[in-house]
């Protein structure tokens, strides 16, 4: 509340007035009138003008004190017209408020700091950071392209005016500082969240383009120096004959993302890891890093990488690709043990219980397990002076020893689901054969097509056939699955780890299917870069207040889903009634009471006071 009075006029009426917000202007209103400066000297009132400011400072005082806006009574006509826009899409009175939530974390990132100290040198008209944050909060909450995102800001309570043009100019500027943008974000959200980056995991998948034409490679023609194009053709995740770009993501034991890289799309994804680890391990300060990825991810430069220092790995290993000497020893029925309680058991006893008899159900669930050690040279950059009888000698090449363990598992229910899966793939491939076009016939690795083969018949004509050998071959390795590590935990602790690789799967899921990262429509590779940065700080963004309220719910037995937290967020409105107040448009909820409790912000009133509001804006901007 404030004073209002014609400073001007000789005899001045005093009122007591509020501000409120109209659209994008502030306004005052008369709430209560205190009289004529005549007739206040009449009534005894010796000084008016001190009387009223007492007055006004009073109301303000009982405001404070009961913490609530005075009782606002105004006429309501069912008749009047709305306002008339100069537009010719009416804007909405709705805002939403609950990305507030995602933008105190974003806070905490402090990226602020980062953006002013890349720009100390720049002179620049527009706040990078104001335009970063946006981008990453539409990413989560309401994703789309760049230019939508900014068409639909105006749907968030006191989002800033952001200019295309400058949205291109801070992407450009981001992608400059690729690593240095990554580490910060590291090393802030660790202060913010608890890191359970004893072992970080790693995979790769890649995103797909809406255009035919891949980027050529660039010759200088000066310097000689090839500039490799960015989007590639690749063997596509989702199978997508279009060009491509390949990320490759580390998080940690709770789903957190870590790092990130970005390769060209014919790229071979295990020459992405050891570079990117090595600008991961920078902010670890000497800690030990386990390194976990599938097969495809762990070849042997890898594993002798992460066999130095402080440096582990488990990684999956394919039992059909060890050697022979090593596949006799996981089929040889000796040395297994159960992997619940330790006991001797054997892959006959596995595979030959009868699976319908409810007292073998325990057996069913379990696993047996064998360890095999396993002794490889490898060359670790060294020499050494070699001597010969005839007293001759020379330099040659030291190798040291890569010690790891190959931890075999087997267990029934993996065999059954796995030849059940089989005879279904036999199947489409008899009926393939019913109608098969030898002209047009192609053999796939991993196609049903494997099973069929060709062979020429009396006539010397091509038929075709099922495979038998193949579908025997492939049946023996039902059930089995191997892990290699260098790690002298205990079996059930590494297989846990293992296990939990699932949760860098769902962040790419997340990614794709609840921020839409794909399809990108950028073309140039600084904008590419930085689409893929805003994608990776949504999902930390997410990622921390998705911990904080799985561990709050954990307290209370409470547990939610990435959609339940972002439909909660969007549902988070609030409504003008274009004078001094705002009313919420939704009830509270679990999440909004866990919202709250995590980070006050008593966002789950009914009514909120613009100056509230704002607030929050100045203090988490």
């Amino acid at each position: 509340m404030k004073l209002i009075y014609n400073r001007k006029s000789k005899d001045p009426i005093y009122y007591m007035g509020m501000s409120y917000r109209n659209g994008d202007k502030t306004s005052t209103k008369q709430v209560a009138r205190i009289g004529k400066h005549s007739e206040l000297i009449a009534q005894g009132k010796t000084d008016p003008l001190e009387y009223a400011k007492s007055y006004v400072m009073a109301a303000n005082q009982k405001m404070k004190g009961e913490k609530t806006a005075s009782t606002v009574s105004h006429e309501i006509s069912f008749e009047k017209k709305a306002p008339l826009d100069d537009r010719n899409v009416p804007e909405s009175s709705v805002q939403n408020i609950g990305y507030l939530f995602l933008q105190c974390v974003y806070h905490d990132l402090d990226l602020s700091s980062f953006f002013r100290e890349i720009t100390a040198d720049k002179k620049i008209e527009f706040d990078p950071n104001d335009i970063n944050r946006m981008l990453a909060i539409s990413q989560v909450m309401s994703p789309a392209s760049k230019l939508k995102s900014l068409a639909s800001l105006g749907r968030y309570y006191g989002a800033p005016d952001i200019e295309y043009q400058h949205v291109m100019r801070t992407m450009t500027l981001m992608a400059e500082h690729f690593d240095e943008y990554i580490s910060h974000l590291y090393r802030k959200a660790a202060r913010t969240v608890s890191y359970d980056s004893r072992v970080c995991y790693y995979d790769c998948t890649n995103f797909y383009f809406e255009t035919e034409v891949p980027d050529e490679d660039y010759a200088d023609p000066v310097t000689g120096e090839i500039i490799r194009g960015f989007r590639k053709h690749g063997p596509s995740k989702q199978h997508q004959p279009a060009p491509l770009v390949q990320m490759g993501l580390f998080m940690d034991a709770n789903g957190l993302p870590i790092s990130m890289c970005l390769t060209e799309g014919n790229r071979s994804e295990q020459t992405t890891v050891i570079d990117t680890e090595k600008k991961m391990i920078r902010s670890f300060r000497s800690k030990e890093v386990i390194y976990c990825a599938d097969a495809g991810l762990g070849s042997y430069d890898i594993r002798e990488f992460n066999n130095k220092g402080n440096r582990k790995f488990i990684v999956t290993q394919s039992v059909k690709k060890l050697s022979k000497q090593l596949q006799e020893a996981v089929f040889s029925d000796t040395g297994y043990r159960r992997l619940s309680n330790d006991s001797e058991c054997t892959i006959e006893e596995m595979k030959s219980f009868d699976i319908s008899d409810r007292s073998n159900e325990a057996l069913y669930s379990d696993k047996i397990y064998k360890v095999i050690e396993v002794e490889t040279p490898y060359d670790c950059g060294l020499k050494r002076k070699k001597s010969y009888a005839n007293g001759s000698s020379r330099e040659v090449k030291d190798y040291a020893t890569l010690r790891q363990q190959i931890i075999i598992t087997f267990d029934r229910k993996s065999m059954e689901y796995q030849r059940w899966v089989r005879k279904r793939q036999v199947e489409r491939a008899n009926r393939i054969l019913e109608s098969i076009d030898p002209a047009t016939y192609k053999k796939g690795p991993n196609d049903v097509t494997r099973f069929i083969r060709m062979k020429k018949g009396a006539d010397r004509k091509c038929q075709y056939c099922l495979d038998e050998k193949k579908i025997e071959y492939e049946e023996q390795y039902d059930g089995f699955y191997a892990v290699a590590t260098n790690l002298d935990d205990d079996v059930r602790d590494v297989l846990e780890v293992s296990s939990r690789r699932w949760k860098i799967e769902e962040c790419f899921r997340i990614m794709k299917t609840n921020f839409r990262s794909r399809p990108v429509y950028h073309y140039t590779k600084e904008h590419i870069i930085a689409h893929f940065m805003i994608c990776y700080t949504a999902l930390l963004i997410y990622r921390i207040l998705e911990k904080k309220l799985n561990d709050y719910g954990k307290r209370v037995g409470q547990h939610y889903t990435i959609s339940e937290i972002i439909e909660t967020l969007n549902r988070m409105n609030i409504v003008t009634d274009k004078e001094y107040y705002y009313i919420g448009t939704s009830n509270n909820s679990h999440i909004t009471n866990a919202l709250n409790i995590i980070y006050p912000l008593e966002l789950d009133c009914e009514y909120y006071l613009p100056k509230k509001l704002k607030k929050i804006l100045r203090k988490y901007r």
